[in-house]
């Protein structure tokens, strides 16, 4: 899983496959990408500050490290 963060724009990325990217869905808060097979390829989560501000208590140490280096 790779994990990025844009600044400029507020958006979380977060990479789970280096599958292909066949399709994409988006909703209010996201846009996920998706394999020809369906699965879940890269989530762009808009308002990624909000995001992780309620989740820092929950995220594993080095994830919260690897973001606040981004």
């Amino acid at each position: 899983m790779k994990v990025n963060y844009n600044k400029n724009d507020d958006i979380l990325m977060i990479e789970l496959s280096h599958k292909k990217i066949d399709d994409s869905y988006e909703t209010e808060n996201m846009i996920v990408h998706i394999a020809q097979d369906k699965e879940p390829v890269l989530l762009e989560i808009f308002k990624g500050s909000e995001l992780l501000e309620k989740a820092a208590g929950q995220l594993p140490k080095d994830i919260i490290k690897r973001i606040s280096s981004l």
